[in-house]
């Protein structure tokens, strides 16, 4: 009877760090896409489609100035844990538009914007 117990007591065991483990796994960052790190938001070479390499990454959250971007780009947005990106026409994160989502890219005319903020989840 002890042995069923036992055995019983580690069938449990193991479900339950299979569950634990399966947690952990969905909390884990984004990996790299397209050349953009796990964990940033970068700015691609005007024109450059499909997105291969970037031009500039940004890592911290807050405004980024953006100076010489004109013309079309893509964006993409690799962070994790909800954070979010926006494009702002002003310097210093002034006057943004909409924010997009993680694991989002914008194709954008980059012309009017002189900021990106990298928004907390």
């Amino acid at each position: 009877m002890r042995s069923i117990f036992r055995g019983a007591a580690a069938l449990a065991t193991a479900a339950a760090a299979v569950v634990a483990l399966g947690g952990a796994a969905q909390a884990k960052p984004a990996a790299d896409w397209a050349g953009c790190p796990s964990g940033a938001v970068c700015v691609y070479p005007q024109n450059q489609n499909p997105a291969v390499s970037p031009s500039q990454i940004f890592y911290s959250y807050g405004p980024h100035n953006l100076s010489n971007q004109n013309g079309w780009h893509w964006v993409l947005n690799n962070q994790y844990g909800g954070a979010t990106a926006s494009l702002c026409t002003g310097y210093d994160g002034k006057g943004c538009g909409a924010a997009f989502a993680q694991q989002t890219g914008v194709w954008a005319d980059l012309t009017p914007i002189n900021s990106i903020t990298l928004n907390r989840p």
